[in-house]
């Protein structure tokens, strides 16, 4: 149980989870309220984590239902077990021939079965997924329904009657009320925008790259092997590959990959050599390495003020500010402002009037 945000913030801290203070207040007023989090952001910043570490922090089990195109009822509520359906229906084939003797018509028969339409519809038979094994479960847990924005708008309008009265109907049994109300977490990376029904049944926490304390507080703690000017300058070398125009921008759980991988090759600081040996665990775009490559010496500065710096407590100050802008690369005109030029271009050398570079007759 969460009893306030500062405890809040120290029980997740306990799971090695580091967070802010609109974080926690969030999570804590979940809890409190029984309302879903929907948590927006970049990949690898820490959803899904999140809801790792508040399952750890309640002591609930986690329950996760991954979305993905094409994502149904089926795969995330329930589903018959038709396979065992069968295999009873063939067991019991003698019972079910003694149950139609003396039969006449169609009507009856069916009729006379219906009365048994229960027993192959039945919670034996009934296979639960995600949601109904959250909602039906007698112990309260932590359901991390993880990355919706994948899911068709059809999966998500589903969702609402869950979140709204955290019931579902199965049309053979009836409806399935929560016996307990589950710690909901729901995860997009905005590549799509979801709808306001769902925003509006939630409590919404966008979560962005932490900022260079954060960051390094964070490889600190998750990678303790780490020399301290290493982790200065990974978090250093790392801020100015999210500055630059990248189609995936390296993540946290990306950073503390590359810390490990630091740790594993017995480095004592960054190089440029390294660097560049090392940076596919950070690029993982053809046209995102050659972005990188273009602005290698710009990246690479970090380095090479480390290795001048006079002290490490110096140099942990000047890598941790604010980096510069990338360089500039020299703007291309525009495919309209290109045609327009070469029109123009040709419509004063056609001028018949023109002899001196002017264009009015003469």
């Amino acid at each position: 149980m969460f009893e306030s945000i500062e405890h809040t913030i120290a029980r997740l801290r306990e799971q090695q989870y580091l967070c802010d203070r609109k974080l926690a207040t969030v999570a804590f007023l979940a809890l409190q309220m029984q309302k879903p989090i929907l948590i927006e952001g970049p990949a690898g910043v820490g959803k899904t984590e999140l809801a790792k570490v508040v399952s750890a922090a309640l002591g609930r089990s986690l329950i996760r239902l991954q979305c993905y195109g094409g994502l149904d009822e089926a795969h995330a509520l329930y589903e018959w077990e038709y396979g065992k359906q069968l295999l009873y229906t063939q067991i019991l084939r003698d019972k079910i021939g003694r149950l139609f003797e003396g039969v006449d018509g169609l009507h009856e028969a069916v009729a006379r079965l219906n009365l048994h339409e229960d027993v192959f519809f039945s919670e034996r038979f009934l296979v639960r997924r995600p949601i109904l094994q959250a909602i039906d479960s007698p112990e309260p847990v932590v359901l991390l329904i993880d990355e919706l924005d994948r899911a068709e708008e059809q999966f998500e309008a589903f969702l609402l009657e869950v979140l709204s009265d955290f019931q579902v109907t199965v049309p053979e049994i009836g409806t399935v009320k929560a016996r307990t109300i589950p710690y909901v977490i729901i995860t997009s990376n905005n590549t799509r925008d979801l709808s306001d029904a769902l925003k509006r049944r939630c409590l919404h926490l966008f979560i962005d790259y932490p900022d260079e304390q954060r960051e390094l507080e964070i490889v600190r703690l998750k990678v303790p092997e780490l020399r301290e000017i290493l982790a200065t300058q990974v978090v250093a070398v790392i801020r100015r590959l999210r500055a630059l125009d990248l189609r995936k921008a390296p993540s946290i759980s990306e950073t503390l990959d590359w810390a490990r991988a630091l740790v594993l090759l017995d480095a004592d600081a960054l190089t440029p050599a390294l660097l560049e040996e090392t940076l596919h665990l950070l690029v993982k775009y053809d046209r995102d390495t050659q972005r990188v490559n273009e602005q290698m010496n710009w990246i690479a500065e970090p380095i090479q003020e480390q290795s001048q710096a006079p002290s490490p407590a110096a140099s942990v100050g000047s890598t941790l500010s604010s980096p510069p802008l990338p360089p500039q690369r020299p703007a291309e005109p525009s495919d309209l402002e290109q045609r327009r030029q070469e029109h123009t271009a040709r419509y004063f050398t056609s001028y018949r009037g023109r002899t001196d570079g002017r264009t009015g007759g003469v």
